[in-house]
């Protein structure tokens, strides 16, 4: 009877690990889920306009934080007017933002807007979901005198 329990609270703690697991690597956001939620943020902020559309990029339940996925919008000097992950950083400048590795990424961001007006930028980031510093990909797209932009991490299985 002993060793039934032991093999039932094994079972069940192993069933446990591995729902957290999957829910961790669920909560993941992916390159295709980035580009859908820039896709929404652009479609908002042109059928919108900034006013809505940033309040809304800022509003944790308005659909534009999803899992690790969040919305930033900057203005082309590189202040922060919107940021889902932390509406803290509105008024802020990311123009001189460096990664873990000391690379500028704001200016990366805002040279790529301008260039190209569209784009990937790679850097190394926290991950406050995993406390651990991984490498980091933001699509960005420039909309008039706006930079918007989603981060997402490699998956788990790619490092």
């Amino acid at each position: 009877m002993m060793q039934s329990n032991y093999l039932t609270r094994t079972v069940g703690v192993l069933f446990l690990a591995l729902c957290a697991f999957n829910s961790t690597a669920a909560e993941r956001g992916t390159s295709r889920q980035a580009q859908l939620l820039l896709n929404n943020a652009i479609e908002l902020m042109q059928t919108q306009g900034e006013k809505v559309a940033l309040a809304q990029f800022n509003n944790p339940q308005a659909g534009f934080v999803q899992g690790d996925l969040y919305i930033f919008v900057v203005d082309m000097e590189g202040t922060y007017l919107a940021s889902g992950a932390n509406p803290a950083l509105i008024g802020q400048n990311l123009a001189n933002l460096s990664d873990a590795a000391g690379k500028n990424i704001g200016q990366e961001i805002l040279k790529l807007a301008e260039l190209m007006g569209y784009g990937i930028v790679e850097y190394e980031w926290l991950n406050r979901a995993t406390n651990d510093v991984e490498h980091k990909f933001s699509r960005i797209r420039k909309l008039g005198n706006h930079v918007i932009g989603v981060g997402f991490y490699l998956p788990d299985n790619a490092s």
